[in-house]
């Protein structure tokens, strides 16, 4: 893969608001900072550390986000430095051949008890995959669920057909996490929504209830944060109860939902909301009192250590942020969910300006997960800004990290 050229984000904040009409006095401003700050961050002297002010940054400039971060628009990033997984799954969404199976009767073989244990038995596999970032092993097979599961849904009698509709919600919410993973929340949102309708079929509310939860991180990814808000909220309320007279697999979807609302305010600059989100995810970890994996969430206490970790460098607070990360053992976590961590950890370290720390965090991120490191979009920016930081005393080690991953 070829490096990619990249505009600095400070040049884009600056050719922005002189299209706006703005001094960069009046844009400091609206976003509560001064103007030196600006003339800093423009010039590429100053990093800006948290997403949430780039958040505030874009509202104020009218953009995405993505316009001031200099993503690529997505069909360029399909051949630049987009995973091949990702155009093996839109192709594998946009085919709709299973609408002609509600119009048309079945008119192919019965789906007998061999066929649901081999498929039960490739969904499991599909979850395996993701959870160690597997994608070039996981597309094809998700691509042959899709299709086999919407087949076999229409094609099973009445008895056996809400079975079928679990393992296809089960299949579209892996293609949910995966996207989610890889920086395509659209293609996320879709498979979410998808995974919930599929979830109602089956007739399973709290399957449903981890859809909504797959589209809440979606809607995170998409920078879409108010409507992340009301739908995390809103399936954290809907199954407040499972707290006192639920099941573990509720408490666990209870907690997992109040995790997504402690990143999203901590990405709206909302300590106070974050770490209130906070508490009611410890509590839910409490309840259970061990780390689970219900509905592939990983929830328990280490997921909700690792959570708090993450929320401190959205916040900016990066000391907070190593000092929590020092008292965490993720080993009885996922390969994916290792690895995101240890790059919250080395965003701690770009915030304090250790290159060095932030690279070692970095490479033994990418020892666990390969392909999720060389495609997470925070990790792509992160590099940019430690490679823009060391412009003039380069770091070797960094310079063949970013040159691994395809970043200039």
């Amino acid at each position: 893969m070829a490096p990619e050229r990249f505009v600095p984000i400070g040049q884009r904040i600056a050719l922005i608001r002189r299209r706006r009409g703005l001094s960069q006095a009046a844009l400091a401003a609206r976003v509560g900072r001064s103007e030196s700050w600006l003339s800093k961050v423009e010039r590429g002297d100053r990093p800006i550390e948290r997403l949430s002010i780039l958040g505030e940054l874009a509202a104020v400039l009218d953009v995405p986000v993505s316009e001031l971060t200099g993503d690529p628009p997505r069909a360029v990033r399909a051949r630049a430095e987009q995973h091949d997984a990702v155009e093996q799954v839109r192709q594998a969404l946009s085919e709709f051949d299973f609408l002609a199976l509600l119009l048309q009767p079945a008119t192919g073989p019965a789906v007998s008890e061999r066929d649901l244990t081999e498929l039960r038995a490739q969904v499991d596999r599909a979850w395996q995959l993701t959870h160690a970032s597997d994608y070039a092993n996981l597309a094809p097979l998700l691509s042959s669920l899709l299709a086999d599961g919407e087949r076999a849904a229409r094609a099973m009698d009445n008895g056996r057909r809400a079975e079928v509709f679990e393992m296809l919600a089960r299949t579209y919410e892996a293609v949910a996490a995966v996207m989610a993973a890889l920086g395509e929340p659209e293609l996320g949102w879709v498979a979410a929504e998808r995974a919930i309708m599929a979830a109602e079929r089956a007739g399973s509310p709290l399957l449903s209830v981890a859809g909504v939860f797959r589209l809440a991180h979606a809607l995170v990814g998409a920078w879409r944060l108010e409507q992340a808000e009301r739908v995390a909220a809103s399936g954290a309320l809907a199954i407040a109860s499972q707290m006192s007279d639920g099941t573990s697999e509720g408490v666990s979807l209870y907690g997992a939902l109040n995790l997504v609302r402690a990143v999203v305010a901590s990405r709206r600059g909302d300590g106070t909301t974050a770490w209130q989100a906070m508490s009611e995810a410890e509590r839910a970890a409490a309840v259970l009192g061990a780390d689970r994996n219900d509905f592939h969430t990983e929830f328990g206490p280490t997921n909700v250590a690792l959570h708090a970790v993450a929320v401190a460098v959205e916040l900016g607070e990066s000391g907070e942020a190593l000092r929590r990360a020092t008292a965490v053992n993720a080993d009885s976590l996922s390969p994916e969910r290792r690895a995101r961590f240890l790059i919250d950890v080395a965003r701690a370290y770009g915030q304090r300006r250790d290159t060095a720390a932030a690279v070692a965090s970095l490479k033994a991120a990418y020892e666990l997960t390969p392909e999720q490191v060389r495609y997470h979009p925070l990790v792509r920016e992160l590099v940019r800004d430690l490679v823009r930081r060391a412009r003039r005393k380069p770091n070797r080690e960094l310079l063949r990290f970013a040159q691994s991953i395809g970043v200039v």
